[in-house]
């Protein structure tokens, strides 16, 4: 076990993994305000859309006009979902500066969620990461349950686990994002997976992507963080969830990622009031619920 990271990145997944699933609709040019606030609270890496089909993610229909609008910065990433070659050809087309693979860790999952077995998504997968690296434009890898699955329990072998990611990192994908889809990780687990990965990719390619269901994700990240993880996707508020697992909470909500950090003395470059003020706005003016802490918290002393 190595000691803590000096400084993590951030992904703010909250504008696509966030979004994606509320019932309530959220306009294209709030969707942009988010954006930008994100950016201004000091995010350096965000998920702005997802070209995926409109008639099973609805939410992610405007993720063109969504880029073409948002106010770039230079030094800002801003990724998008691409499941499929059609998917990468409107990335490109959106000026996307980074694309997003996945694949799910179980076949029970793969199927429900993309209509494939895990083989048939990365054969899916590989004319996209090479349209991607045509276009310069680098490529992130997501594995969803790697730490539970809805239909197959929570013993997900974490030998499987690492050899889906050295699959996808020879495929081309500089980073793999590890999803604990439904939130049923524990730290002990999470310390296992990183320690058999290990043995088949470096611990800097690695991401951690915790949802927060039973109420483990900080604990998990900070598991991860011992094992040498130093990028964290979270999103504000704690928007998002699961629709395969019922009662899910979704994704860690940035803020309570960021307090901790802080308080482990990690840097991030993110502005936590700045952070919470967009919590407000998701709030206020989206009207939807902030599933965040420390967010609840701070704004209880203000």
């Amino acid at each position: 076990m190595s000691s803590f990271p000096a400084s993590v990145r951030i992904v703010e997944v909250g504008a696509r993994d966030g979004l994606q699933n509320q019932s309530s609709d959220v306009s294209t040019l709030h969707k942009v305000a988010l954006i930008e606030r994100l950016c201004d609270a000091g995010i350096k890496h965000v998920e702005a859309g997802a070209f995926v089909s409109p008639k099973w993610v609805p939410m992610m229909a405007d993720s063109a006009e969504v880029m073409a609008l948002i106010k770039r910065r230079d030094d800002v990433i801003y990724s998008t979902l691409t499941p499929n070659v059609k998917g990468m050809e409107a990335a490109i087309q959106a000026n996307a500066n980074e694309i997003a693979v996945f694949i799910s860790a179980t076949e029970s999952f793969s199927q429900k969620n993309t209509n494939c077995s895990i083989a048939e998504a990365l054969v899916r997968a590989e004319p996209v990461v090479a349209l991607a690296k045509e276009n310069g434009i680098r490529v992130r890898g997501y594995i969803s349950c790697v730490l539970g699955c809805p239909w197959e329990g929570d013993d997900i072998d974490p030998s499987r686990i690492a050899d889906l990611t050295a699959l996808l990192l020879d495929m081309g994908c500089f980073e793999i994002s590890l999803g604990d889809t439904i939130g049923r990780g524990t730290p002990g687990k999470v310390t296992r997976l990183i320690n058999e990965i290990s043995k088949q990719a470096d611990v800097s390619q690695l991401a951690a992507h915790f949802h927060n269901t039973y109420g483990q994700a900080l604990a998990n990240i900070y598991a991860a963080l011992a094992s040498g993880v130093s990028v964290i996707d979270s999103s504000v508020a704690g928007l998002g969830g699961c629709p395969y697992a019922k009662g899910a909470t979704g994704n860690v909500a940035t803020e309570d990622v960021l307090y901790m950090l802080e308080g482990l003395g990690i840097e991030t470059g993110i502005n936590l009031d700045k952070l919470v003020d967009v919590a407000c706005f998701v709030r206020d003016t989206l009207q939807l619920h902030i599933d965040s802490n420390a967010s609840k918290a701070l704004l209880n002393r203000r």
